[in-house]
């Protein structure tokens, strides 16, 4: 069985849910710990009984410390700081012999368990998964600004190498964990960066289908879509591969019938293959949670500091770089 986790509230649930049900339509034998970070996400997953959840209150993994540390961060840095705590709390407190941490935007379009495929392979301990930006200078500075590493899909075992870097990861968000660019950290995901200096048994995932992205998409052409699964190919080598999952960071909406995709790439067709499935599920998941009375925003807001804050809540969800990123949700309204 495969055994992943991850954390979000009531404000992500429409994408929480699209998540699970894209596991349940890729993946045979799963289990998926989700840490609810308020009472509505909590009772909701409780309710719809999901065969393969387990729902945790944030409760749980709340201690003084992290209690303090949540009143000085925002919501989302407080969610990265507890990125690593949910992983090891599931090696730990359910004794889990493994677990991959995966956000809560991600949508599987083909069965994970290549991935873990290649992972039993290397016989790692860790594994840390590359934004894979461009080599240009655009993508040089985001891998600066960002890191060369993505907090998306991390996984790690019992064995004591990964507990001591969980530990020392853990420790570092504790100590900082903020949405601002400085030289050695940014979030959770700088410090990732010094994994393969500082511990052994850390593996990059190589499948390129695990980490398709926004910043990363416009390296790729579509070549067909095969049973559901869109199949890119590397436009520099023509490598083909089937997306495994594909990381929707970055939709923005720009009202509640239009939302502004920002894909990175220019190719509508491409962006139909990968967009047009998940927005239709995020529909469905919203159709799904109005009964709960369960209503969602426009403005997505992640940074404590108030003037980045502004321009993310106000000004990001109207910048647009092609014109076929935007999409009207009508057409998947059923």
């Amino acid at each position: 069985m495969i055994t992943f986790c991850t954390l979000f509230d009531s404000f992500y649930l429409d994408k929480g849910l699209a998540l699970y049900r894209s596991l349940e339509n890729c993946s045979k034998d799963f289990k998926l710990y989700i840490f609810c970070f308020d009472d509505v996400s909590y009772r909701v997953l409780q309710d719809l009984k999901l065969q393969h959840v387990v729902a945790v209150h944030h409760t749980e993994i709340e201690d003084e410390e992290l209690l303090r540390l949540k009143a000085e961060r925002s919501k989302a840095e407080y969610c990265w700081t507890c990125t690593p705590v949910i992983i090891e709390h599931v090696l730990e407190k359910y004794g889990e012999a493994c677990c991959t941490y995966i956000d809560a935007d991600l949508y599987f379009f083909s069965d994970p368990q290549i991935l873990f495929d290649e992972i039993e392979a290397s016989g790692a301990n860790i594994i840390i998964t590359e934004h894979r930006f461009k080599d240009s200078v655009n993508g040089r500075r985001l891998c600066r600004r960002s890191g060369k590493y993505c907090v998306e899909f991390n996984y790690f075992d019992r064995s004591e190498n990964a507990s001591k870097a969980l530990a020392w990861w853990k420790g570092k968000c504790f100590e900082w964990c903020y949405h601002l660019y400085e030289p050695d950290r940014m979030g959770d995901q700088k410090y990732l960066e010094k994994f393969p200096q500082l511990f052994r048994g850390v593996h990059e995932l190589k499948n390129l289908g695990g980490g398709v992205a926004p910043w990363n998409l416009g390296q790729y052409r579509l070549v067909k879509v095969k049973e559901g699964v869109p199949i890119l190919a590397e436009k520099k080598t023509g490598n083909e591969f089937p997306v495994v999952f594909y990381h929707f960071q970055n939709i923005r909406y720009i009202s509640e019938n239009t939302v502004n995709v920002s894909s990175g790439s220019h190719s509508r067709r491409t962006k139909d293959a990968l967009y047009a499935p998940y927005l239709a599920q995020i529909e469905q998941s919203r159709r799904e949670l109005k009964k709960y009375g369960v209503v969602f925003g426009v403005k997505k807001i992640y940074s404590s500091n108030r003037l980045i804050a502004f321009l993310q809540g106000g000004i990001l969800r109207f910048k647009v770089k092609s014109l076929s990123d935007i999409y009207r949700l009508k057409r998947f309204r059923k």
